[in-house]
């Protein structure tokens, strides 16, 4: 994710356009038209619901969100300062330890009733993640989606993965030795805009189950949703003091929550993500951090050119590109490359714009002023210096003040800033290739390393293709998906995208210490039966050797 990971409060950069404005020059993208009745700010946000979604959050001062599909306010909120967090991991750890002392069945059992209300009320958090992101209703569901997957396999499997196991100990039958899972206390989570739901309670929900209190930090423009998360997570048996919200500046708060937290989860920009790394690291405290990407999808000379071409609006496009792992780079067999971009291209022109509170656009705002003008800068730097726009490129203020088209681009090259740097936002730069080796290196020359996507008729080849990349997921005739919502397998990045995984054994295990626990029985480990040191060590010796012999590990 870009520096950008906190955006300005989103601002309309000249007048805004009013209902029904003309589209600027050059614009080709059409507008999804909204449905009668469709819902407002207004109807969303009212007092009464952001008096209750606030309660129990620790804060003396004022602070505000707003939509970027207006600029306007949405709600007024409390705003943490450092003596207001340190107030907030002193509840956290009062109340830790009794959830910690509560079965891992009886707190998975909340993960369960989670899963259960979040689908019944779904429609609530989606108006919500829209509003304070700007997506389309279809991208804010995958965050919905993503979230129940993550507490149905949670709900189900945390008992399995916490439970005591036992080991083979260093003399076998003589030495028992057990393995325990002890909570780390009070995590600290550091969560931003983008995906608001999902990056938030989404990575919580593990800490949780495994017997931790958090103190969330989720970004104060789309605090709403964490939020409402947190209010049904109460709901569905969750110890309210268990889970704390601050909010407020990154510089100022971030740091406050790094400095108390016995474990912190990081998800982020390349930059703040190492000064966070370098703060938990000066007090000993374990990190996961999850960073920013210039995805590589490849389009092999066998791949079904129509399939990747729908593919690839989903993996450019999906929330307005501002997506950790989304495609920048589009690699092209040069064989097939003219009848890729012919499709592509008109999938992107034809994609609908829309603000609407409802299902039926393809892509909506940008998040923030600031992201607005990267993508503005990327794209104009890169045309100024020899690209070729092959779609979008153009702002859309008849729609809102932060909306940009799809843009795609070709002829892209170093020293041109789009090429290395992460854009986040919906621009992807094409680049043909003519064999395999090639684009293999093409694709591993960045130092980042979170996403990519290979497409290929040819199964076993993709797969061989998948091993080569360095990149810590991998998918196969598919933009991001199945990779990100297989939650029984890990999830992170190499290199600079990050340190540690969500999801699977490793996403749950993060947020535990391990204990050993050896019992010796019957014989000392050190000279016994009258033994003296020279025969000890001798019958040591020959007792390793038969073990080795009898294959025991």
């Amino acid at each position: 994710m870009t520096d950008s990971q906190a955006p300005t409060a989103p601002s309309v950069p000249d007048a805004p356009a009013k209902a029904g404005a003309a589209a600027p020059a050059g614009a080709t993208n059409p507008v999804a038209p909204a449905p009668a009745g469709a819902r407002t700010a207004a109807d969303v946000v009212t007092p009464e619901v952001v008096a209750r979604l606030v309660r129990g959050v620790v804060g003396s001062g004022r602070t505000a969100n707003h939509t970027p599909f207006t600029g306007e306010k949405l709600a007024d909120l409390p705003e943490s300062t450092p003596e207001d967090v340190a107030e907030a991991f002193t509840r956290a750890r009062a109340a830790q330890e009794a959830w910690a002392a509560t079965p891992v069945r009886t707190r998975a059992a909340v993960l369960l009733r989670f899963h259960d209300l979040i689908l019944e009320r779904q429609s609530e958090v989606l108006d919500l993640i829209q509003l304070e992101t700007g997506k389309a209703r279809l991208h804010a569901h995958e965050e919905v989606l993503a979230v129940v997957v993550v507490a149905r396999h949670y709900g189900r499997n945390a008992s399995s993965y916490l439970r005591p196991r036992r080991h083979t100990g260093v003399v076998p039958t003589l030495t028992k030795v057990t393995e325990l899972r002890h909570p780390r206390g009070v995590v600290g989570q550091i969560a931003p805009w983008n995906y608001p739901l999902e990056l938030s309670v989404g990575d919580a929900l593990p800490a949780f189950v495994a017997g931790n209190a958090i103190v969330m930090k989720p970004d104060t423009e789309t605090a709403l949703t964490a939020l409402w998360a947190r209010d049904l997570l109460i709901e569905a048996g969750l110890p309210a003091e268990v889970f704390q919200v601050v909010l407020g500046e990154g510089p100022v708060v971030g740091p406050e929550v790094v400095k108390h937290a016995d474990y912190v989860s990081f998800t982020g920009s390349t930059r703040t993500g190492r000064e966070v790394a370098q703060s938990a690291a000066a007090r000993l405290v374990g990190v996961t951090l999850e960073l920013g990407g210039k995805n590589a999808m490849l389009v092999l000379k066998d791949a079904d050119v129509e399939k990747a071409a729908a593919g690839a609006v989903r993996a450019c496009f999906s929330s307005a590109g501002q997506l950790c792992i989304a495609i920048e780079r589009l690699y092209v067999h040069e064989s097939v490359a003219d009848d890729f971009i012919s499709r592509f291209a008109a999938r992107t022109k034809a994609m609908r714009l829309g603000n609407s509170l409802a299902y039926g656009a393809d892509m909506g705002s940008l998040v923030g002023e600031r992201q607005l003008e990267t993508v503005k800068k990327h794209v104009e730097e890169a045309v100024a210096k020899g690209a070729t726009l092959v779609a979008g490129g153009v702002a859309r203020p008849d729609i809102g003040p932060l909306f940009y088209e799809p843009t795609i681009l070709e002829g892209v090259e170093a020293p041109m800033t789009v090429c290395s740097e992460e854009t986040f936002g919906p621009v992807v730069s094409i680049y043909r290739f003519r064999d395999e080796d090639e684009v293999v290196a093409l694709a591993n020359a960045t130092s980042y390393g979170l996403n990519s996507s290979v497409w290929t008729k040819d199964a076993r080849r993709g797969h061989a293709i998948a091993a080569r990349l360095h990149t810590g997921t991998v998918n196969i005739n598919e933009a991001y998906a199945p990779a990100y919502g297989s939650v029984q397998a890990p999830m992170g990045g190499m290199k600079d995208s990050g340190i540690g995984r969500r999801h699977g054994a490793e996403g749950i295990l993060k947020f535990t210490e391990a204990q050993t626990v050896a019992q010796q029985r019957l014989v000392p480990l050190a000279p016994s039966f009258g033994m003296d040191d020279e025969k000890y060590a001798a019958f040591m010796s020959v007792s390793l050797r038969a073990m080795k012999a009898l294959r025991l590990r």
